[in-house]
């Protein structure tokens, strides 16, 4: 049964983005709507969908399954569980942010990744210059005022976005019954996912940054949990605390994941986010952070649609680039 008719979503505020082609290659190569290869074989872009027809995604149209070739099938992997049977735009939804893994200077979806930022009731309601919830002590931003007059104190929602330089998630999207969708999760049991901070034998702190920075929630567990914690580590807590007590949520089961921003060494990679940390250094060689990852640039950067002075904590922009030593080396920015 297609998740259409199981659910009711709304869709905040997606802007559809102007497609924008740009062609990566290490060996040259031409063509436009292309989306970027690496040394690796594989490219990795990862951002959020703005429309289907094949996945859309930072500009690029992503082929899946028959589109690719006669017989070929996309993995679609949805929050952990593996989905291929199923049509890429019956499982997943404008806004969602995913990551999808494609060949070398080509468009053919090869896996599709969606892990949501969260899952759990909202606690608390927020009206102001920007309308906001807290969810397992995280401060979720809720830009579009129609969808935010709709939620309630103890609705259950999953929220998927970009994080902002104070360590708030920006919701892109909200699925108004995450667990019963996928028959995932009883009702009673949710789950939050970010870094791990000041890690000690009972607990730590985690956040949707890392080092420790921005809004965080302490996290308490069992010691049988805590083998292979380590800080910086980008783990999924569950829980079956609706709220934080006395500023603190007990886990239930501690998962270890990769981050959206983790790329194999060498590999080109397409990040679309939110700048987190103010620019460092001069001229055309610039040091910043995208949702934490470790952003440089050089004297053949080229920029669409702005400059590098408006490098600035919370623009929106799109990274092409080459991983190195944990640092994505960036060819192109794309201003959102």
């Amino acid at each position: 049964m297609s998740r259409r008719g199981q659910t009711t979503r709304l869709l905040i505020g997606v802007l559809l983005l102007t497609l924008v082609s740009f062609t990566f290659s290490t060996c040259g190569g031409g063509g436009a709507d292309l989306a970027g290869g690496g040394t690796s074989g594989t490219g990795i872009s990862t951002g959020a969908i703005t429309g289907f027809g094949s996945v859309v995604m930072n500009g690029v149209h992503f082929l899946t399954d028959s589109e690719v070739a006669p017989g070929f099938v996309t993995m679609k992997m949805f929050m952990g569980m593996d989905n291929s049977s199923m049509m890429a735009r019956d499982l997943f939804r404008v806004g969602m942010v995913v990551t999808i893994h494609h060949g070398p200077n080509d468009n053919n979806a090869q896996q599709i990744d969606y892990q949501d930022n969260l899952q759990g009731p909202i606690a608390t309601k927020n009206s102001g210059a920007e309308n906001t919830v807290t969810i397992l002590g995280q401060t979720v931003v809720i830009g579009d005022p129609a969808v935010f007059a709709s939620l309630n104190p103890n609705d259950m929602v999953g929220v998927s976005g970009f994080v902002d330089a104070a360590g708030r998630i920006r919701a892109s999207y909200i699925d108004m019954s995450p667990c019963s969708s996928m028959m995932m999760c009883p009702a009673t049991e949710f789950e939050v996912k970010g870094f791990v901070s000041g890690l000690s034998s009972s607990g730590f702190r985690l956040g949707p940054l890392p080092g420790g920075t921005g809004t965080t929630v302490t996290v308490s567990y069992a010691p049988a949990m805590g083998a292979g914690l380590a800080d910086g580590m980008y783990v999924q807590v569950v829980t079956t605390d609706p709220q934080p007590v006395s500023g603190v949520i007990t886990a239930t089961r501690i998962d270890k994941l990769a981050p959206r921003t983790f790329f194999p060494e060498n590999a080109m990679a397409d990040l679309e986010g939110l700048v987190t940390t103010p620019p460092s250094g001069s001229g055309s060689i610039l040091s910043f952070e995208v949702e934490g990852k470790r952003v440089q640039t050089d004297g053949a950067t080229q920029y669409v649609g702005g400059t590098a002075t408006n490098i600035q904590p919370d623009v929106r922009l799109q990274v092409q680039g080459t991983e190195n030593g944990g640092v994505l080396s960036a060819g192109n920015i794309i201003f959102r």
